[in-house]
């Protein structure tokens, strides 16, 4: 059962650090690899940048909720949400000619 888990390549949960601005701010954040590559398909998918994107998410939580204590662990479940979104979007066929 685990078998799926355990053998996944180490590289997808090394974890990487980016620099970004966040509100005028300059800071890092630290992630695992698969949470960077989710939320590039999340900022592609959009149509910007993943640093963009990043910001215009902490904008938008700080004018719903006030400062997030966690703001990584936002990210994290940002990406779950999104998992979760686009496995419950129907299929779109393409019909052959």
């Amino acid at each position: 059962m685990c078998e799926v888990f355990a053998g996944q390549d180490s590289e997808r949960y090394a974890c990487t650090t980016r620099r970004l601005r966040l509100n005028g701010q300059s800071t890092s954040i630290r992630l695992e690899n698969a949470f960077w590559q989710t939320l590039d398909d999340i900022a592609a998918r959009d149509g910007v940048t993943t640093p963009i994107f990043i910001s215009t998410l902490h904008s938008e939580v700080l004018e719903h909720r006030g400062e997030p204590q966690n703001f990584t662990s936002l990210l994290r479940c940002a990406c779950l949400k999104f998992m979760e979104i686009t496995r419950s979007e129907p299929a779109v066929a393409i019909a052959a000619e």
